[in-house]
């Protein structure tokens, strides 16, 4: 269950020199933003943050901008950054559904989801992280040589997916059913905080890439 009612978390963030209060006013302007001209990543629900801020002190020459819908939660990632002060990292408090409105067109060049909400129920499908509706606002950010990272513990999720980027401007150039059992596929690999959870558990991690189809 995530946290999402700790008494003045918001207020925390809108302080945080961590954080974008305004992120649309940065659209077209993020490198300018981190003050340099390298590859812009993006991690979509970031949790806690724990994936992003490895990913970030790994690759300082990298930015890093991590979203989250949740302010209760997104106060421990910033909790953590305090202490870290990667200065190629960078979150934002807000929805994924306004993603187009934070970034330009071609403005990022990855875009990480992982242990997304599932949302089980079908009337609430659209709003899986995974779905052709969100894929096509990817579609719309990523720059022409982009790639989509996806892992999940969740099966369901993950083959509902599997089945989604058809329906995309995406095709998938790798795919594991036992990510920390696929030498090749989990080199490298960074775990989040629910990957270290649900593995301890015995439950497979399942994770694909996507890019966009080549043009025949």
């Amino acid at each position: 269950m995530r946290l999402r009612n700790i008494p003045g978390a918001r207020e925390v963030m809108t302080e945080s020199p961590w954080t974008v209060n305004e992120p649309q006013e940065l659209k077209g302007k993020w490198r300018e933003h981190f003050g340099n001209s390298n590859p812009l990543h993006l991690e979509i629900g970031t949790g806690k943050g724990q994936f992003i801020l490895q990913l970030a002190a790994l690759h300082p020459d990298i930015n890093y901008v991590g979203i989250e819908k949740y302010s209760s939660v997104l106060l421990r990632a910033l909790e953590k950054q305090d202490e870290a002060q990667l200065p190629n990292l960078i979150f934002i408090r807000g929805d994924a559904e306004l993603i187009t409105e934070y970034f330009e067109e071609g403005e990022a060049d990855k875009i990480y989801l992982n242990f997304s909400d599932p949302w089980p129920k079908k009337r609430y499908a659209k709003r899986r992280l995974t779905s052709r509706e969100y894929l096509a606002r990817y579609n719309v950010i990523l720059s022409r040589e982009g790639d989509i990272e996806f892992k999940t513990d969740n099966r369901d999720l993950f083959d509902w997916s599997v089945e989604e980027v058809p329906e995309s401007a995406f095709e998938i150039i790798r795919i594991t059913y036992d990510l920390h059992h696929d030498p090749s596929m989990n080199e490298g690999n960074i775990m989040t905080e629910y990957e270290e959870k649900f593995s301890a558990k015995g439950n497979l991690i399942n994770k694909m890439i996507l890019k966009r189809k080549q043009k025949e």
